[in-house]
């Protein structure tokens, strides 16, 4: 009697584990129509922050001391809103494309970095929402007044960002993708992204957030980026970037993810690059665009530095927390470091932090007051 009790018992603690831990699936994914508001914060989390570590059942997070520093708002439209034959042909033909068919378009940055000089406006991407999955299916750009559709090697190798449905305890997945410009822009450039796509759900519970506290499942992606790049006919480069993760907490009924943290490993190391929040509309006192002071004293030492080599940052003595981030010509984040003071003036870059890298980098010093940049040259 004991034995059936204790057993009984048990089944009872796990229906009640299973009922709890919610399970993600299309009905929560981004929809037509959906125009939803999320707000950026800070990459250096609050004292108060959990650990990115802390993972499993049950778990407790407490990110309500979050502090909004911008907001974007993500809207999401029926395919038939794409203008050009083009694009209708490619994402809304069921028929003749089906492997590209699309089921929402949304404003969106392409896989094409900023500054490539490839002459493209008003990109987009289209996802396919389906019971199995929620995947990127191309993108599309107006080249020469003509909306011209980027899309992946083939249907296999497309980006599927969500496996559904989304429950803890779910077996970790490994996506490979090709992404590629069509011949259409050979000429001017060409731009390809191989990305591998590891997915794991590590983790239920309890997340609170400016937004309010919901109950949420955690999937963490680790993307691994080997970007092609030729421009005007001249030989192509090729790049593997940081190794990135993104954190995300997902919630029943909410669309996006409540919570995202993206981090790039550096030497080994994991270095928060991004911290973006479901939320409602906030007003901004908005920050100078440039730290006078910072700008005024920035320097460093030794320019150019050579591999092995640690940089030296000048900054103005005193200052409160900060950021230095470097990116490439192409405006792709090598690194990102936070500080919380610099007392003695000086910030010192390790070596690590720069890695392989050769060539010309951007460091940008974030403050409260605003930004500065100084050109560094790494042989």
């Amino acid at each position: 009697m004991t034995k059936s009790l204790l057993f009984s018992l048990l089944l009872a603690a796990t229906a009640a584990q299973a009922q709890t831990s919610p399970s993600i699936n299309l009905s929560d994914m981004p929809a037509v129509g959906d125009s939803l508001r999320l707000s950026q914060a800070a990459v250096v989390l609050p004292a108060s922050a959990p650990a990115l570590t802390l993972n499993g059942a049950n778990k407790t997070w407490n990110y309500a001391g979050l502090v909004a520093t911008s907001q974007r708002v993500e809207r999401y439209a029926n395919v038939s809103t794409a203008a050009g034959f083009l694009l209708q042909f490619t994402f809304n033909n069921s028929l003749l494309s089906p492997d590209t068919k699309a089921t929402l378009v949304a404003p969106e940055n392409t896989p094409i970095p900023a500054g490539t000089g490839i002459p493209i406006a008003d990109p987009m991407a289209f996802y396919n929402a389906s019971s199995a999955d929620f995947r990127s299916v191309g993108y599309a750009a107006t080249y020469s007044g003509t909306g011209v559709p980027v899309t992946y090697a083939t249907k296999n190798q497309q980006d599927i960002i969500y496996r559904l449905p989304i429950t803890y305890g779910n077996a970790t997945t490994v996506g490979n993708s090709l992404i590629s410009t069509p011949a259409a822009l050979a000429s001017t450039g060409f731009f390809s992204q191989k990305r591998q796509r590891t997915t794991q759900v590590d983790a239920w519970g309890t997340l609170t957030t400016p937004f309010g506290t919901f109950q949420a499942v955690r999937v963490v992606a680790k993307l691994i980026d080997h970007d092609s790049l030729a421009i005007g006919g001249a030989a192509g480069q090729g790049l593997t970037l940081p190794t990135r993760r993104e954190y995300k907490w997902l919630a029943k009924t909410i669309h996006v993810p409540v919570l995202t943290i993206t981090t790039n490993e550096v030497a080994g190391q994991e270095v928060i690059t991004g911290v973006e929040y479901r939320d409602i509309y906030r007003r901004f006192v908005p920050l100078a665009g440039r730290d006078a002071a910072t700008q005024a004293v920035l320097s460093a030492a030794p320019n150019p530095s050579a591999a092995g080599e640690a940089v030296r940052l000048a900054v103005p003595t005193g200052s409160g927390p900060l950021t230095v981030a470097a990116t490439d010509l192409l405006g792709r984040l090598v690194f990102s470091r936070s500080f919380g003071s610099s007392a003695g003036g000086v910030l010192t870059l390790e070596a690590a932090a720069f890695g392989s890298f050769r060539g010309v980098l951007l460091l940008t010093v974030t403050t409260a007051q605003g930004t500065a940049t100084r050109r560094v040259v790494r042989e």
